[in-house]
């Protein structure tokens, strides 16, 4: 496991008509945290999520009408936010699987107008305060976890154990203004149990096939 030096920021979001880059995120914080993960994967997870992004903010509809948040961990995009109808929620989604490098979508895209500033200034306060927990929390790796809220319901990403992430969501949960958790995570006890690369893979696949909702 490696020591990475990262510096915490929004996520690239899509908020109305303007592409927003860590608008509302206010002064970044540099924290010490551990990643499982190499250099390569983190900054190309950076890339998916750019180009992800891209193509919604290069769709008219989308850019005008919605309110989309794209977050990448691990090749895997979580599309979270607000669309009026549910063909612009599948156009989303379709723009995301045809990304090359994408291993799979999570569509969480709600069918309803998009959030209002305050609800958005609320979900940034919930995913500091959630992080700023898990950072607190001896024993909790909370840098392989992302953080994101949208409207009250926290969304947990990343690749740790499931004792890790029933610790994490426990957490979230505790915190003012929580509606609902969300664990959209890869599993390392997979990883453990399954040494052979092929059927590891498919034990990730069926483990990870729908968000847990808590």
């Amino acid at each position: 496991m490696k020591k990475l030096y990262i510096i915490i920021a929004l996520t690239l979001v899509l908020q109305g008509c303007f592409f927003v880059v860590g608008a509302a995120a206010g002064a970044a914080a540099v924290a010490m945290v551990y990643d499982h993960r190499k250099v390569d994967n983190v900054l190309d997870d950076q890339r998916l999520a750019n180009e992800v992004n891209n193509k919604i903010q290069g769709t008219q509809e989308l850019r005008n009408n919605c309110h989309i948040d794209v977050t990448c961990f691990n090749h895997i995009i979580l599309l979270t936010g607000e669309a009026p109808n549910p063909g612009w929620r599948e156009q989303a989604e379709n723009l995301a699987r045809s990304v090359p490098g994408v291993s799979r979508v999570y569509n969480q895209i709600s069918i309803e107008g998009p959030t209002s500033s305050l609800t958005r200034t609320s979900d940034s306060w919930i995913t500091t305060k959630v992080k700023t927990e898990m950072l607190a929390t001896k024993g909790l790796q909370s840098g392989t976890i992302k953080v994101i809220t949208q409207n009250g319901v926290v969304y947990l990403m990343g690749i740790v154990s499931h004792e890790q992430a029933d610790a994490a969501a426990e957490i979230a949960r505790q915190v003012a203004g929580v509606r609902k958790v969300v664990k959209i995570f890869q599993y390392t006890d997979a990883i453990d149990l399954f040494p052979n690369l092929e059927q590891r893979d498919k034990v990730e696949e069926k483990m990870s096939e729908k968000p847990e909702f808590t």
